[in-house]
């Protein structure tokens, strides 16, 4: 599965925004403030380093430099910043992690398959 061309555009949640609540998209999202509740979409995620995200988080790529605590579904690749903090579950295809990350998850890697179908099947729930 491909993720959806968006153009380069993304949604993004700047460091001064906090959100409580359910975020579905089709596009990419950024986040650099505080979101608390699940996020849903058929693109990638970036956590900025200020970013403090505590929830599920269900996408097809992530790149996290801030705050994670939760459920982690990413049907492709999870890069781990250096100045992430990761807390919880987390399911992945591939996981890259740079030196100094902290990791503190339950980690199941899966195939792109498996991966595909529970991104898939999570869209198909909330439509």
């Amino acid at each position: 599965m491909k993720g959806i061309d968006t153009n380069g555009q993304y949604s993004k949640i700047d460091q001064n925004t906090s959100l409580k609540g359910t975020i579905k998209a089709k596009s990419d999202i950024r986040i650099d403030g505080k979101v608390e509740g699940n996020l849903d979409t058929t693109g990638k995620v970036i956590l900025g380093k200020q970013a403090k995200v505590v929830g599920e988080v269900t996408c097809m790529n992530a790149e996290i430099e801030g705050l994670f605590k939760g459920k982690l579904i990413v049907s492709g690749i999870l890069s781990l910043k250096s100045t992430s903090n990761i807390e919880g579950d987390v399911s992945t295809q591939k996981l890259i992690v740079e030196a100094g990350a902290t990791f503190n998850a339950q980690c199941k890697m899966h195939s792109s398959q498996e991966g595909v179908k529970k991104l898939n099947d999570s869209h198909e729930k909330t439509a």
